[in-house]
């Protein structure tokens, strides 16, 4: 996974409260945002909208000055907040159309994996232009700090939903039950019925449920993700209209 490698810069003493309040935010966040797992993840997120209050209390106290590269940092990290946004929400309905499909029995799973395979695109996509246009400054400020740690939370935020796994086995066994009910009538009956038998095992067995036990386990982790992801987005605005009103005094 990509870091964002940015020196921090030690505040002098006499520094203003709410800028150490925000350096203070920073460092718990550092602490943890190239966590990989769905908690620590949606922790960040929250941790995200703590660092934006204190944000938004320290621009409070600027007149404008070298805040014009928080304007530029604002819109990159709202470009790729709505990425992931859409992400998410395209994730999330594609889980619930194949638990849909499931409890229809008609196992649309191919079509799960057709959606799969485009969003994971798009996220690669996505972390591919955040590696790329990744900053390595040695004199920052306090704005570009927070435009980092932000990027470095999405970047494992989209690291961890590229890498969701799937269980193989019984995906397969799924396709092979939306295979089996395509087959011609003019089977041998034996054959039938050994393949009905098989069928409906998969469907009241183990397998079948296990499935739709992780995609309602997956579907509440998305669900998470989305509530933070937009909890950010709004904390963004809320910056970036803030720092325009004072750049515009």
């Amino acid at each position: 996974m990509t870091s964002f490698h940015v020196r921090s810069i030690s505040l002098p003493t006499n520094s203003h409260p709410l800028a150490l309040a925000v350096e203070q935010q920073l460092c718990i966040l550092r602490a943890t945002e190239q966590s990989t797992s769905s908690s620590s993840i949606c922790q960040n997120l929250s941790g995200l909208k703590d660092l934006y209050a204190c944000v938004e209390d320290f621009l409070s106290t600027q007149d404008g000055e070298c805040l014009d590269s928080g304007l530029d940092g604002s819109i990159k990290l709202l470009d790729v907040c709505s990425i992931i946004r859409d992400i998410l929400s395209q994730m999330k309905q594609s889980v619930q159309e194949l638990q849909s499909s499931i409890r229809r029995r008609s196992n649309e799973v191919s079509d799960y994996m057709i959606s799969r395979k485009k969003t994971t695109k798009v996220i690669r996509k996505c972390l591919s232009d955040l590696k790329n246009n990744k900053k390595n400054e040695t004199e920052v400020s306090i704005l570009t700090k927070v435009e980092a740690t932000t990027l470095a939370v999405f970047e494992s935020l989209l690291s961890f939903v590229s890498e969701l796994k799937q269980n193989k086995s019984l995906i397969s066994k799924l396709m092979l039950n939306k295979k089996v009910s395509s087959h011609k009538c003019d089977q041998e009956t034996s054959e039938v019925m050994e393949v009905d038998t098989a069928v409906k095992s998969l469907i009241k067995g183990i397998e079948v449920n296990s499935v739709q036990k992780t995609l309602k386990a997956l579907e509440m982790t998305l669900q998470d993700l989305e509530d933070g992801v937009e909890s950010v987005f709004r904390c963004i605005i809320k910056n970036r209209v803030s720092l325009l009103n004072i750049l515009n005094q």
